[in-house]
């Protein structure tokens, strides 16, 4: 028997992280009343997840597919700038995520999978070992965009010149010819 773990919809559905720019650990939290779940994931899939969310619901949007109102940026009441919710214990690192809109109840569907759990195997008749389901209302999955974006951008500052994440320490630049860059300072 899968473990699913399913929000329709959840109280809460965010991205955040744990721990210091350069080394953050990156997290999807859902919520629904004493059911709290964590799973951690990398920057990288939290920020194709936002884009993919916002692309389907401007696709929802410009196809005339739903019947409600589908906001094209989150609703001022929805933002949700709170911390992460403790106790934070990873139920699985994710792996590959699906998304989806479901018509006939007007929900965004993220589907995200454990590291080595593939969806293909979904369609040959077995079932995952666990899994996270959430079924988001638009305005919750436009919320979710918002914050998203903002967690993923607040990290390390980028070198003007190479695009590279710069530490505190400053970092080796590939266009500085092997001398180390730091940031300018107003001494």
């Amino acid at each position: 028997m899968p473990i699913v773990h399913g929000f329709d919809p959840p109280e809460r559905f965010v991205a955040g992280t744990v721990g210091e720019p350069g080394s953050r650990t990156f997290f999807l939290q859902a919520r629904a009343g004493a059911n709290l779940v964590s799973v951690s994931l990398e920057k990288q899939q939290v920020a194709a997840l936002a884009e993919r969310i916002d692309e389907l619901l401007d696709e929802v949007i410009a196809d005339g597919r739903a019947r409600g109102v589908v906001p094209a940026m989150a609703p001022f009441g929805l933002a949700d700038d709170a911390p992460l919710e403790l106790p934070i214990e990873e139920e699985f690192r994710a792996g590959t995520m699906t998304l989806s809109w479901d018509p006939d109840d007007e929900r965004v569907v993220v589907e995200v999978f454990p590291v080595g759990e593939e969806p293909v195997e979904l369609s040959d008749g077995e079932d995952p070992a666990e899994m996270l389901l959430v079924r988001l209302e638009p305005g919750q999955a436009r919320a979710f965009v918002r914050r998203a974006e903002h967690v993923v951008g607040a990290g390390r500052p980028s070198c003007p010149f190479c695009g590279q994440p710069i530490d505190p320490d400053g970092h080796l630049c590939v266009r500085a010819n092997g001398f180390k860059r730091r940031e300018p300072t107003d001494s």
